[in-house]
């Protein structure tokens, strides 16, 4: 197991101590060694192999025995008894929103509720109301809960299907054979989340493909075997998702991998084009009455309709197609387009990595400047800067400009919005950073008029440069606020703020469908990784694949844009402000 793997399973232990009614102290220790590990910056068999791994703080002796095994044999006998002790309901239940361990404990230990279906029936019947510490709103937000995790268990992340589909591609390139492969479905469109993986392959003998595929190492279980098609489940790292693979020919490729790319909708409205030329366009070719018309590539079927070849992230019936015919498509911003960043963390509050680490990692990616933006003051939980600890951070970001060549660090922060759509600083505190990052993570049950006032006064202030997360949403686990989008991205497009695409795939927030109304408004994005380690910062990349799919250019997101261009546009603005 790698440091991820070890650090979820030691999560996971907290957990399941927690649910069992052990001791907090003792939670907290499984707690706090996932992160100690989470955050090494070595590789973790290097720790162990040197016999440093009882000298990193958060780890004692006993953790030090138990990382060991796992990270060597991939088992530990402990964790694995407590799973047997503990229903597997009750870890689903986790995943309702406001439902903690000690939730889950008092439900099973009072009403023997294991699972979500006897949970949702004791809500329905009014059981829950009546217990301590729940009531009748707990009851009301724990179905609506029950009805968001069933539909959620279906998906998975876009950054989850990907890591799986990569595993499977892997393998089977290794194949004899393979003429062209390529991934398909929501996973090509990049969608946020994905039910399942596709892919198509191009060879002249299937049959060794289709035998491979079905023996890969990550699947679990064959469903189907057939000559041209398989379908299997494959589980990595705790993920399972349905894998199915076709093979076709050469000839046929380009067809099949337009229509397996989709959307459903994309592929109607093109099929039907195809007809009123007198064409017929399936999976397997493009023919009229007479002769089939030969395609080496997606663009050739594009362009025998008279279209402009239309980018998969596009492909989603929202005028592609007539944008296509008046080749009036949009440029797409690509990932090199970015010259840097903004909204990432430190240890100055809830990251991991120094100032000059995160911007070592920035540089590695070929950006010109990193924007930081711990968090403001009433942010506790996440270790909140204080005016003075703000003070002496800009002296650290400072000292680190003068060093740095050919880089440049910006002075930025996650400010709170509070519930009164008041900043977490001051006026005089906010005009000592080059720029602001304003969002809501607290108070997420306000009515949508609430909210929406919150958020339109905050990004009314004069010295909030952009939104950060607009709904708050995370993906498969919490739905976002209630909020009027419409209203808040109209006072943006008022103020001039921009609005931040957050690149994290538990977030992906502002989506790809308001992206195209932002851009209508003419509201500059910004694409952001919310990364609080090295490692996340290239999530930018998750956020250009939302802004492809919100057809957004170069010129409609603010980050790709010069250092100098940047320095002089976040002046000019604050200077504006008396």
């Amino acid at each position: 197991m790698n440091k991820d793997q070890v650090a979820a399973v030691l999560e996971e232990i907290a957990t399941l101590l927690e649910l069992q009614g052990e001791n907090p102290f003792r939670c907290n220790a499984y707690v706090k060694g996932a992160r100690a590990i989470a955050q090494l910056e070595k590789n973790l068999d290097e720790v162990i192999d040197a016999g440093e791994l009882d000298q990193v703080p958060g780890i004692g002796s006993t953790l030090t025995e138990k990382i060991t095994t796992l990270a060597k044999t991939d088992h530990l006998p402990f964790y694995e008894d407590l799973k047997k002790k503990t229903p597997p309901g009750l870890l689903l239940m986790l995943h309702l929103p406001g439902v903690g361990p000690k939730k889950v404990k008092a439900l099973y230990d009072q009403l023997g509720i294991d699972d979500l279906d006897k949970l949702k029936a004791a809500c329905e019947k009014g059981d829950i109301a009546g217990l301590k510490g729940f009531g009748a709103k707990t009851q009301e937000k724990i179905l609506e809960g029950i009805a968001f995790v069933g539909q959620a268990s279906e998906r998975v992340r876009l950054d989850q299907a990907m890591e799986l589909a990569q595993t499977l591609t892997d393998e089977l390139k290794k194949c004899p054979g393979v003429i062209r492969m390529e991934v398909c479905g929501s996973l090509r469109r990049r969608r946020e989340t994905c039910r399942d993986i596709d892919i198509l392959i191009s060879s002249a003998d299937a049959g060794p493909i289709m035998d491979a595929f079905v023996k890969l190492p990550v699947v679990q279980r064959v469903v189907g075997h057939g000559e041209t098609k398989s379908s299997v489940t494959v589980a990595l790292d705790k993920i399972v998702m349905n894998a199915d693979l076709r093979v076709v020919s050469d000839e046929q490729f380009p067809f099949a991998l337009n229509y397996f790319t989709g959307s459903k909708e994309h592929n109607v409205v093109l099929r039907q084009r195809a007809i009123q030329y007198g064409l017929k366009l399936n999976e397997y070719e493009l023919a009229g009455a007479k002769k089939s018309i030969p395609c080496k590539d997606e663009d050739d079927i594009y362009r025998a309709l008279d279209l402009d070849y239309v980018l998969p992230e596009m492909r989603e019936n929202t005028g592609e197609i007539a944008a296509a015919a008046e080749h009036h498509l949009p440029d797409l911003i690509k990932a090199g387009d970015l010259t840097g960043t903004f909204h990432c963390h430190t240890t100055w509050s809830d990251g991991s990595a120094s100032l000059e680490q995160m911007a070592e990692a920035a540089r590695k990616l070929g950006f010109k400047y990193l924007g930081i933006a711990d968090h403001s003051q009433s942010l506790n939980v996440a270790n909140g800067l204080s005016p003075e600890r703000v003070r002496q951070q800009h002296v650290e970001i400072d000292a680190l400009n003068a060093k740095l060549k050919g880089f440049y660090l910006f002075k930025g922060t996650e400010c709170d919005i509070l519930p009164d759509g008041r900043l977490d600083f001051s006026d005089d505190v906010l005009k000592s950073f080059d720029y602001v990052v304003a969002s809501v993570h607290t108070h997420f049950g306000q009515t949508e008029e609430e909210m929406t006032a919150r958020i339109v006064k905050a990004v009314s202030h004069p010295l909030v440069t952009m939104l950060g997360h607009s709904t708050g949403r995370l993906l498969l686990r919490r739905e976002g606020y209630k909020v009027d989008l419409e209203a808040v991205m109209q006072a943006a497009a008022k103020h001039g703020t921009m609005i931040e695409i957050n690149g994290s795939p538990y977030r992906l927030d502002l989506d790809w469908i308001h992206c195209k109304r932002a851009k209508a408004l003419g509201v500059k994005l910004v694409i952001n990784p919310d990364a609080h380690n090295p490692d996340d910062i290239a999530y930018t990349s998750f956020g250009v694949d939302v802004a492809r799919r919100g057809w957004l250019e170069k010129g409609n997101v603010f980050n790709t844009q010069s250092p100098a261009q940047i320095k002089k546009y976040l002046a000019t603005r604050k200077s504006l402000v008396s």
